[in-house]
Protein backbone atom coordinates (compact mmCIF):
# COMPACT_ATOMS: atom_id res chain seq x y z
CA UNK A 1 0.00 0.00 0.00
CA UNK A 2 1.38 3.29 -0.82
CA UNK A 3 1.52 5.98 1.88
CA UNK A 4 3.12 8.68 0.38
CA UNK A 5 3.18 9.81 -3.10
CA UNK A 6 5.01 12.72 -4.79
CA UNK A 7 4.45 14.09 -8.30
CA UNK A 8 5.95 16.60 -10.59
CA UNK A 9 6.85 18.42 -7.19
CA UNK A 10 8.85 21.77 -7.97
CA UNK A 11 10.56 23.70 -5.05
CA UNK A 12 11.98 26.94 -5.87
CA UNK A 13 13.59 29.66 -3.96
CA UNK A 14 13.56 33.11 -5.35
CA UNK A 15 11.64 36.19 -6.50
CA UNK A 16 10.56 34.43 -9.39
CA UNK A 17 9.90 30.97 -8.42
CA UNK A 18 7.33 30.70 -10.17
CA UNK A 19 8.21 31.74 -13.23
CA UNK A 20 11.04 29.72 -13.01
CA UNK A 21 9.07 26.33 -12.64
CA UNK A 22 6.96 27.58 -15.66
CA UNK A 23 10.37 27.38 -17.65
CA UNK A 24 11.76 24.42 -16.31
CA UNK A 25 8.24 22.06 -16.56
CA UNK A 26 8.53 23.11 -20.56
CA UNK A 27 12.09 22.23 -20.81
CA UNK A 28 14.28 25.07 -19.99
CA UNK A 29 18.09 24.34 -19.19
CA UNK A 30 18.27 24.58 -15.61
CA UNK A 31 21.55 27.03 -15.53
CA UNK A 32 20.07 29.38 -17.91
CA UNK A 33 16.94 29.54 -16.22
CA UNK A 34 18.97 29.86 -12.51
CA UNK A 35 21.51 32.59 -14.30
CA UNK A 36 18.37 34.60 -15.94
CA UNK A 37 15.64 34.39 -12.82
CA UNK A 38 18.71 34.49 -9.90
CA UNK A 39 16.76 31.21 -8.24
CA UNK A 40 17.73 28.53 -6.84
CA UNK A 41 15.49 25.52 -7.76
CA UNK A 42 15.97 23.34 -4.70
CA UNK A 43 13.72 20.23 -5.93
CA UNK A 44 13.40 19.78 -9.88
CA UNK A 45 10.09 17.28 -11.24
CA UNK A 46 10.41 14.95 -8.25
CA UNK A 47 7.87 11.94 -8.24
CA UNK A 48 8.45 8.92 -5.92
CA UNK A 49 6.23 6.51 -3.80
CA UNK A 50 6.77 5.38 -0.30
CA UNK A 51 4.90 1.93 0.32
CA UNK A 52 3.41 1.58 3.94
CA UNK A 53 5.99 0.13 6.60
CA UNK A 54 9.07 0.92 4.59
CA UNK A 55 12.00 3.07 4.84
CA UNK A 56 12.68 4.65 2.23
CA UNK A 57 15.85 6.70 2.09
CA UNK A 58 16.73 10.01 0.40
CA UNK A 59 20.17 10.23 -0.40
CA UNK A 60 22.50 12.87 -1.73
CA UNK A 61 25.15 15.77 -1.26
CA UNK A 62 25.16 19.08 0.59
CA UNK A 63 22.86 20.92 -2.18
CA UNK A 64 21.33 18.15 -3.86
CA UNK A 65 17.48 18.83 -2.24
CA UNK A 66 17.19 16.00 -0.09
CA UNK A 67 16.56 18.00 3.15
CA UNK A 68 14.27 20.28 1.14
CA UNK A 69 12.18 17.19 -0.54
CA UNK A 70 11.19 15.89 3.12
CA UNK A 71 10.40 19.41 5.06
CA UNK A 72 7.86 20.09 1.55
CA UNK A 73 6.63 16.40 2.52
CA UNK A 74 5.30 17.93 5.81
CA UNK A 75 4.89 21.76 4.29
CA UNK A 76 7.99 23.28 6.82
CA UNK A 77 8.26 25.05 3.05
CA UNK A 78 6.07 25.46 0.81
CA UNK A 79 5.91 23.53 -2.88
CA UNK A 80 6.23 25.81 -5.69
CA UNK A 81 4.67 23.49 -7.75
CA UNK A 82 3.18 19.35 -7.56
CA UNK A 83 1.19 17.20 -5.63
CA UNK A 84 2.22 15.33 -1.86
CA UNK A 85 -0.55 12.73 -1.18
CA UNK A 86 -0.52 11.67 2.31
CA UNK A 87 -3.14 8.38 2.92
CA UNK A 88 -4.38 9.72 -0.28
CA UNK A 89 -4.89 13.43 1.11
CA UNK A 90 -3.37 16.23 -0.96
CA UNK A 91 -1.57 18.15 1.92
CA UNK A 92 -0.44 20.62 -0.85
CA UNK A 93 -4.23 22.01 -0.87
CA UNK A 94 -4.46 22.21 2.89
CA UNK A 95 -5.45 25.53 4.77
CA UNK A 96 -3.34 26.02 7.78
CA UNK A 97 -5.89 24.60 10.14
CA UNK A 98 -6.26 21.52 8.66
CA UNK A 99 -2.37 21.34 7.50
CA UNK A 100 -1.80 21.66 11.75
CA UNK A 101 -4.45 18.26 12.13
CA UNK A 102 -2.41 16.63 9.73
CA UNK A 103 0.75 17.45 11.30
CA UNK A 104 -0.36 15.95 14.60
CA UNK A 105 -2.23 12.54 13.15
CA UNK A 106 -0.19 11.77 10.27
CA UNK A 107 3.44 13.36 10.75
CA UNK A 108 6.58 13.19 12.96
CA UNK A 109 9.88 14.59 12.43
CA UNK A 110 13.25 13.96 13.92
CA UNK A 111 15.57 16.67 13.27
CA UNK A 112 19.22 16.36 13.30
CA UNK A 113 20.53 18.89 16.09
CA UNK A 114 17.70 17.23 18.11
CA UNK A 115 15.40 19.78 18.53
CA UNK A 116 14.93 19.61 22.35
CA UNK A 117 13.47 22.67 24.76
CA UNK A 118 16.39 23.37 27.29
CA UNK A 119 13.70 24.02 29.87
CA UNK A 120 11.92 20.60 29.61
CA UNK A 121 12.88 17.49 31.06
CA UNK A 122 12.86 14.29 29.34
CA UNK A 123 9.72 13.37 30.05
CA UNK A 124 8.12 16.78 29.33
CA UNK A 125 10.02 16.76 25.87
CA UNK A 126 8.97 13.40 24.62
CA UNK A 127 5.37 14.34 25.69
CA UNK A 128 5.68 17.58 23.86
CA UNK A 129 3.40 16.52 20.52
CA UNK A 130 0.67 14.95 22.63
CA UNK A 131 0.65 17.95 24.76
CA UNK A 132 -0.14 20.36 21.80
CA UNK A 133 -2.78 17.25 20.47
CA UNK A 134 -4.77 18.14 23.65
CA UNK A 135 -3.91 14.67 25.64
CA UNK A 136 -4.48 14.45 28.80
CA UNK A 137 -1.62 14.75 31.19
CA UNK A 138 -2.32 10.57 32.38
CA UNK A 139 -2.12 9.81 28.66
CA UNK A 140 0.87 12.05 27.72
CA UNK A 141 2.71 10.23 31.01
CA UNK A 142 2.15 6.95 29.74
CA UNK A 143 2.29 7.47 26.15
CA UNK A 144 6.10 9.19 26.81
CA UNK A 145 7.36 6.76 29.69
CA UNK A 146 6.37 3.80 26.60
CA UNK A 147 8.50 5.72 24.28
CA UNK A 148 11.33 6.38 26.48
CA UNK A 149 11.55 2.33 26.79
CA UNK A 150 11.34 1.55 23.77
CA UNK A 151 14.78 3.94 23.07
CA UNK A 152 16.31 2.28 25.86
CA UNK A 153 15.73 6.04 28.13
CA UNK A 154 13.57 4.12 30.88
CA UNK A 155 14.77 5.91 34.17
CA UNK A 156 15.86 8.78 32.37
CA UNK A 157 12.93 11.01 32.58
CA UNK A 158 13.57 13.55 35.04
CA UNK A 159 16.97 14.38 33.15
CA UNK A 160 17.36 17.74 31.42
CA UNK A 161 18.85 18.10 28.05
CA UNK A 162 22.44 19.28 29.12
CA UNK A 163 22.97 16.30 31.17
CA UNK A 164 22.62 13.37 28.40
CA UNK A 165 24.88 12.87 25.48
CA UNK A 166 24.18 13.69 21.96
CA UNK A 167 22.98 10.16 21.20
CA UNK A 168 20.80 10.31 24.19
CA UNK A 169 19.20 13.60 23.30
CA UNK A 170 18.36 12.16 19.34
CA UNK A 171 16.74 9.03 21.20
CA UNK A 172 14.30 11.75 22.86
CA UNK A 173 14.07 12.93 19.87
CA UNK A 174 13.37 9.78 17.98
CA UNK A 175 10.84 8.88 21.59
CA UNK A 176 8.86 11.79 21.48
CA UNK A 177 8.46 10.97 17.21
CA UNK A 178 7.34 7.53 18.52
CA UNK A 179 4.99 9.01 21.59
CA UNK A 180 2.71 10.78 18.74
CA UNK A 181 1.87 7.42 17.32
CA UNK A 182 2.17 8.73 14.03
CA UNK A 183 2.18 6.45 11.10
CA UNK A 184 4.69 8.12 9.25
CA UNK A 185 8.17 9.05 10.43
CA UNK A 186 10.10 12.17 8.89
CA UNK A 187 13.78 11.66 10.10
CA UNK A 188 16.20 14.64 8.31
CA UNK A 189 19.94 13.61 9.08
CA UNK A 190 18.74 12.29 12.23
CA UNK A 191 22.13 10.72 12.89
CA UNK A 192 24.66 13.23 11.42
CA UNK A 193 25.71 15.19 14.54
CA UNK A 194 26.62 11.93 16.17
CA UNK A 195 30.19 10.42 16.67
CA UNK A 196 30.48 6.92 14.48
CA UNK A 197 29.95 4.53 17.12
CA UNK A 198 26.68 6.35 18.88
CA UNK A 199 25.73 6.87 15.02
CA UNK A 200 26.15 2.97 14.85
CA UNK A 201 24.21 2.72 17.60
CA UNK A 202 20.89 4.66 16.65
CA UNK A 203 21.12 2.93 13.53
CA UNK A 204 20.69 -0.37 14.93
CA UNK A 205 18.03 0.79 17.33
CA UNK A 206 16.42 2.25 14.34
CA UNK A 207 16.26 -1.22 12.78
CA UNK A 208 15.18 -3.10 15.63
CA UNK A 209 12.44 -0.43 16.76
CA UNK A 210 11.17 -1.08 13.02
CA UNK A 211 11.08 -4.53 13.32
CA UNK A 212 8.26 -4.09 15.89
CA UNK A 213 6.64 -0.97 14.54
CA UNK A 214 7.05 -1.04 11.08
CA UNK A 215 6.50 2.90 10.50
CA UNK A 216 6.63 4.21 6.91
CA UNK A 217 10.25 6.58 7.38
CA UNK A 218 11.46 8.51 4.86
CA UNK A 219 14.82 8.99 6.13
CA UNK A 220 17.25 11.99 4.88
CA UNK A 221 21.30 11.50 4.77
CA UNK A 222 24.67 12.18 2.80
CA UNK A 223 26.19 8.77 4.17
CA UNK A 224 25.61 6.31 1.33
CA UNK A 225 27.07 3.38 4.11
CA UNK A 226 24.10 4.82 6.16
CA UNK A 227 21.47 4.12 3.08
CA UNK A 228 22.19 0.99 2.21
CA UNK A 229 22.16 -0.12 5.92
CA UNK A 230 18.67 0.94 6.79
CA UNK A 231 17.17 1.81 3.46
CA UNK A 232 14.27 -1.04 1.85
CA UNK A 233 14.75 1.60 -1.01
CA UNK A 234 16.98 4.25 -1.86
CA UNK A 235 16.39 7.45 -3.95
CA UNK A 236 19.48 9.04 -5.25
CA UNK A 237 19.31 13.12 -6.05
CA UNK A 238 21.76 15.29 -7.68
CA UNK A 239 20.71 18.91 -8.56
CA UNK A 240 17.48 18.60 -6.87
CA UNK A 241 16.20 15.85 -9.48
CA UNK A 242 16.55 11.91 -8.84
CA UNK A 243 19.25 10.30 -10.60
CA UNK A 244 17.97 6.56 -9.12
CA UNK A 245 15.58 4.60 -7.20
CA UNK A 246 16.00 1.10 -6.10
CA UNK A 247 17.14 -1.29 -3.57
CA UNK A 248 20.86 -1.22 -2.06
CA UNK A 249 21.31 -3.98 -3.87
CA UNK A 250 20.02 -2.66 -7.19
CA UNK A 251 22.27 0.37 -6.76
CA UNK A 252 25.26 -1.08 -6.23
CA UNK A 253 25.16 -3.97 -9.11
CA UNK A 254 23.24 -1.76 -11.51
CA UNK A 255 23.52 2.23 -10.97
CA UNK A 256 22.01 4.05 -13.68
CA UNK A 257 24.68 6.59 -14.14
CA UNK A 258 27.82 7.77 -13.62
CA UNK A 259 27.09 9.89 -10.69
CA UNK A 260 25.64 6.81 -8.90
CA UNK A 261 28.68 4.44 -10.15
CA UNK A 262 30.76 7.03 -8.25
CA UNK A 263 29.34 6.77 -5.36
CA UNK A 264 28.80 3.46 -4.78
CA UNK A 265 32.43 2.35 -5.55
CA UNK A 266 33.20 3.10 -2.04
CA UNK A 267 30.39 1.66 -0.64
CA UNK A 268 31.37 -1.44 1.30
CA UNK A 269 30.15 -4.30 -1.02
CA UNK A 270 29.57 -7.00 2.44
CA UNK A 271 27.31 -5.08 4.34
CA UNK A 272 25.15 -4.84 1.23
CA UNK A 273 25.13 -8.06 -0.82
CA UNK A 274 23.61 -11.17 0.56
CA UNK A 275 23.88 -14.80 -0.62
CA UNK A 276 20.87 -14.85 -3.06
CA UNK A 277 22.29 -11.65 -5.27
CA UNK A 278 25.83 -13.18 -5.87
CA UNK A 279 24.34 -17.06 -6.15
CA UNK A 280 24.62 -19.23 -9.28
CA UNK A 281 22.00 -21.90 -10.75
CA UNK A 282 23.56 -25.37 -9.27
CA UNK A 283 24.14 -27.44 -11.84
CA UNK A 284 25.71 -29.79 -10.79
CA UNK A 285 23.22 -31.18 -8.93
CA UNK A 286 21.29 -35.32 -9.39
CA UNK A 287 18.53 -36.54 -7.96
CA UNK A 288 18.29 -38.56 -4.47
CA UNK A 289 16.47 -41.51 -6.85
CA UNK A 290 19.43 -41.78 -9.24
CA UNK A 291 22.21 -44.56 -8.51
CA UNK A 292 25.84 -44.14 -8.42
CA UNK A 293 26.52 -45.43 -11.99
CA UNK A 294 24.20 -42.10 -13.22
CA UNK A 295 26.70 -39.93 -10.76
CA UNK A 296 29.37 -40.91 -12.07
CA UNK A 297 28.13 -40.02 -15.18
CA UNK A 298 27.18 -36.84 -14.64
CA UNK A 299 30.59 -35.99 -12.72
CA UNK A 300 32.22 -37.34 -16.28
CA UNK A 301 30.20 -34.92 -17.83
CA UNK A 302 30.32 -32.00 -16.54
CA UNK A 303 33.69 -32.27 -15.62
CA UNK A 304 33.36 -32.04 -11.48
CA UNK A 305 34.51 -33.85 -8.40
CA UNK A 306 31.15 -33.59 -6.39
CA UNK A 307 27.88 -33.10 -6.72
CA UNK A 308 24.77 -31.97 -4.55
CA UNK A 309 21.99 -34.65 -4.18
CA UNK A 310 18.14 -33.60 -3.98
CA UNK A 311 15.07 -35.11 -3.35
CA UNK A 312 11.92 -33.96 -4.32
CA UNK A 313 11.07 -30.14 -4.43
CA UNK A 314 14.93 -30.05 -4.98
CA UNK A 315 15.08 -30.75 -1.30
CA UNK A 316 18.76 -30.57 -0.32
CA UNK A 317 19.87 -33.81 0.84
CA UNK A 318 23.74 -34.14 0.79
CA UNK A 319 26.80 -33.85 -1.24
CA UNK A 320 28.60 -36.88 -2.88
CA UNK A 321 31.78 -36.67 -3.87
CA UNK A 322 33.94 -38.50 -6.73
CA UNK A 323 35.83 -41.24 -4.51
CA UNK A 324 32.82 -42.00 -2.84
CA UNK A 325 30.93 -42.48 -5.99
CA UNK A 326 33.91 -44.72 -8.15
CA UNK A 327 34.04 -47.34 -4.85
CA UNK A 328 30.51 -47.27 -5.09
CA UNK A 329 30.29 -48.56 -8.62
CA UNK A 330 32.61 -51.02 -8.19
CA UNK A 331 30.81 -52.19 -5.42
CA UNK A 332 27.68 -52.32 -7.05
CA UNK A 333 25.74 -50.59 -4.92
CA UNK A 334 22.44 -49.33 -6.56
CA UNK A 335 21.43 -46.10 -4.04
CA UNK A 336 23.55 -43.10 -3.07
CA UNK A 337 22.09 -43.25 0.35
CA UNK A 338 25.52 -44.77 2.01
CA UNK A 339 27.62 -42.07 0.71
CA UNK A 340 26.23 -39.30 0.97
CA UNK A 341 28.06 -36.39 2.95
CA UNK A 342 25.00 -34.48 5.18
CA UNK A 343 27.51 -32.11 7.72
CA UNK A 344 28.09 -29.42 5.40
CA UNK A 345 27.68 -26.19 6.11
CA UNK A 346 24.27 -24.31 4.49
CA UNK A 347 23.52 -20.30 4.54
CA UNK A 348 20.32 -18.78 4.12
CA UNK A 349 19.50 -16.38 1.09
CA UNK A 350 19.33 -13.51 3.28
CA UNK A 351 23.00 -14.21 4.68
CA UNK A 352 25.05 -11.13 4.18
CA UNK A 353 28.31 -11.27 2.25
CA UNK A 354 30.67 -10.85 4.91
CA UNK A 355 29.21 -13.18 6.74
CA UNK A 356 30.09 -16.20 4.22
CA UNK A 357 34.04 -15.48 4.03
CA UNK A 358 34.99 -17.97 6.88
CA UNK A 359 32.37 -20.82 5.99
CA UNK A 360 33.31 -20.79 2.40
CA UNK A 361 37.40 -20.89 3.63
CA UNK A 362 36.58 -23.95 5.62
CA UNK A 363 33.79 -25.96 3.30
CA UNK A 364 35.64 -27.86 0.84
CA UNK A 365 32.40 -27.55 -1.38
CA UNK A 366 30.62 -24.70 -2.74
CA UNK A 367 28.22 -23.34 -0.45
CA UNK A 368 24.61 -24.02 -1.18
CA UNK A 369 21.99 -21.69 -0.40
CA UNK A 370 19.10 -23.30 1.36
CA UNK A 371 15.46 -21.84 2.09
CA UNK A 372 12.85 -24.04 4.01
CA UNK A 373 15.38 -27.44 2.71
CA UNK A 374 14.77 -26.54 -0.63
CA UNK A 375 18.43 -25.57 -2.96
CA UNK A 376 17.76 -22.52 -4.31
CA UNK A 377 21.80 -21.70 -5.45
CA UNK A 378 25.64 -22.15 -4.77
CA UNK A 379 27.94 -19.86 -4.08
CA UNK A 380 31.92 -20.43 -5.57
CA UNK A 381 34.96 -19.22 -3.39
CA UNK A 382 35.53 -17.88 -6.72
CA UNK A 383 31.73 -15.88 -6.97
CA UNK A 384 32.21 -14.72 -3.68
CA UNK A 385 35.58 -13.02 -4.01
CA UNK A 386 34.49 -11.75 -7.54
CA UNK A 387 31.76 -10.06 -5.72
CA UNK A 388 33.70 -8.45 -3.39
CA UNK A 389 35.99 -7.22 -5.74
CA UNK A 390 33.27 -5.95 -8.56
CA UNK A 391 33.93 -1.93 -9.45
CA UNK A 392 30.61 -0.61 -10.29
CA UNK A 393 29.93 0.24 -13.98
CA UNK A 394 27.02 2.18 -15.29
CA UNK A 395 24.15 -0.17 -16.54
CA UNK A 396 23.50 1.44 -20.16
CA UNK A 397 21.62 -1.77 -21.33
CA UNK A 398 24.77 -3.46 -22.70
CA UNK A 399 24.96 -7.24 -23.77
CA UNK A 400 26.74 -8.44 -21.34
CA UNK A 401 27.39 -11.82 -22.73
CA UNK A 402 31.25 -12.49 -21.96
CA UNK A 403 30.19 -12.43 -18.49
CA UNK A 404 27.38 -14.37 -18.64
CA UNK A 405 29.38 -16.79 -20.04
CA UNK A 406 31.72 -16.79 -17.89
CA UNK A 407 29.51 -17.23 -14.60
CA UNK A 408 28.61 -20.21 -16.54
CA UNK A 409 32.29 -21.22 -16.60
CA UNK A 410 32.67 -20.54 -13.12
CA UNK A 411 29.41 -22.61 -12.16
CA UNK A 412 30.15 -25.74 -14.13
CA UNK A 413 33.83 -25.99 -11.92
CA UNK A 414 32.37 -24.83 -8.88
CA UNK A 415 32.15 -28.15 -7.83
CA UNK A 416 35.40 -29.27 -8.22
CA UNK A 417 37.03 -28.76 -4.47
CA UNK A 418 40.43 -29.41 -5.70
Amino acid sequence: MTKIEVRRLYKIFGRHSFRAYELLRDGAPLDEVKNRLDVVPAVVDVSLDVQEGEIFVVMGLSGSGKSTLVRCMNRLYEPTAGTILIDGLDIVKLDHKELRQARLEKLSMVFQHFGLFPHYNVLQNTGWGLEVKGEDKAKIKSKSLEALEKVGLAGWEDKMPNQLSGGMQQRVGLARALATDSGILLMDEAFSALDPLIRNEMQQQLVSLQSELKKTIVFITHDLNEAMFLGDRIAILKGGSIDQIGTAEEILTNPATEYVATFVRQVDRSRVLTAASIMQEPIAVILAREGPSAALKAMRDRQVSALFVVGPDRRLMGATLDDDVIAAVRRKEPRLDGILHTDMATVDPETPVSDLLITSAESRLPLPVVKDGRLLGVISRVALLQALGETATVNNGADDSDEAAATIDTEENALDPR
